[in-house]
């Protein structure tokens, strides 16, 4: 059975998310800001929370009955990477379960709960279950739809998760599994994502394809950030024939821990609406304006993501789209 990826333009019947109440994603702060995302999300289409049994009243007292509860035990709430990735086929809705090993079995992470979460929801979504050997998350792809998916050599093929895998293997996994013809191989993500809580270069932070052979690049202006030579790089990676569009970082450069990366490249696109990631920056603005310009006709809502950015990620990376089946099959 041949199965496809569509892209986040493609129409949703709801987006997945998770709770957090343990793990790295702990606190009210990160609560707080899980909360907005999944209420902002429920403006445009209907959200599913999973939430750890013993977190249930905590959910409901942050989010009432704007979303749909599903109990299951959790060890983090990132759901693009511990949730299935969907795709599409003649018998409907499937979810692919990658191998998840807590991006790569950094020291901190635990991953035991979270490893059954992709069948989990599957089955709340009946979805078919395609299974893979390969360990990927959800942050570490972006598909257009149209037959190419963006990757980094450093997630597929870092040796914490396929050791001995080769680029040709890597590839004929994604062409099975998403349904793609052409893997663009970037060649790293950006700098902070290979600190102590970072996920060694998810594509998700640093670009995103908005149409075929269209791409939205993060780009840092400032020279003294050293993402500035990081995604100057990885444009030089890009296929010469594609539209690169400019999306500049805040102009806040560093944090307690050094620099950041802060990114509004790291959006969710919903049912007539984009989700983006704001942090009460001079250039969050001209951001939304950018990406109300890459999808037309869709309203662009800012959530401040400086809390979820402080846990190694953002909106993208905490939500998960379940794509809409022709004729009401999922």
């Amino acid at each position: 059975m041949t199965w496809r990826m569509p892209a986040e333009t493609a129409p949703h019947t709801c987006t997945w998310m998770a709770w957090p109440s343990s793990g790295y994603a702990d606190g009210d702060d990160a609560r707080e800001a899980w909360a907005a995302v999944a209420l902002t999300v429920a403006e445009f289409e209907p959200v599913r929370m999973v939430v750890d049994p013993a977190a249930v009243k905590d959910a409901r007292d942050w989010l009432g009955g704007a979303v749909e509860y599903f109990a299951a035990p959790l060890d983090d709430a990132w759901m693009r990477d511990i949730g299935p990735t969907f795709v599409v086929g003649p018998a409907g809705l499937g979810a692919v379960d990658w191998v998840f090993n807590g991006w790569g079995g950094q020291s901190w992470a635990t991953w035991e709960k979270d490893a059954r979460i992709a069948r989990q929801v599957a089955e709340w979504a009946g979805a078919t279950v395609i299974g893979s050997e390969m360990v990927n998350e959800g942050g570490g792809i972006h598909v257009d739809g149209h037959g190419a998916v963006l990757v980094t050599e450093t997630v597929q093929l870092d040796p914490g998760r396929n050791p001995g895998w080769t680029r040709a293997r890597v590839e004929g996994e994604l062409r099975r599994t998403l349904g793609v013809r052409e893997v663009v191989w970037l060649p790293r993500g950006l700098t902070r994502d290979y600190g102590e809580f970072g996920t060694r270069g998810h594509v998700d932070i640093v670009a995103t394809l908005t149409a075929p052979e269209t791409v939205l690049l993060h780009v840092q202006p400032d020279p003294r950030h050293p993402d500035h030579a990081v995604t100057a790089q990885i444009r030089d990676a890009l296929p010469a024939n594609w539209t690169v569009v400019d999306l500049p970082g805040p102009e806040g450069l560093v944090d307690e821990r050094g620099p950041v990366d802060h990114s509004y490249v790291n959006h969710l696109v919903c049912n007539a609406g984009v989700v983006a990631c704001t942090f009460d920056d001079p250039r969050d603005a001209a951001a939304l304006d950018v990406l109300a310009a890459a999808y037309p006709g869709r309203r662009v809502i800012g959530v401040d993501a400086r809390a979820i950015f402080a846990r190694g990620g953002g909106i993208h990376c905490i939500t998960q789209q379940e794509p809409a089946i022709p004729g009401g099959l999922s």
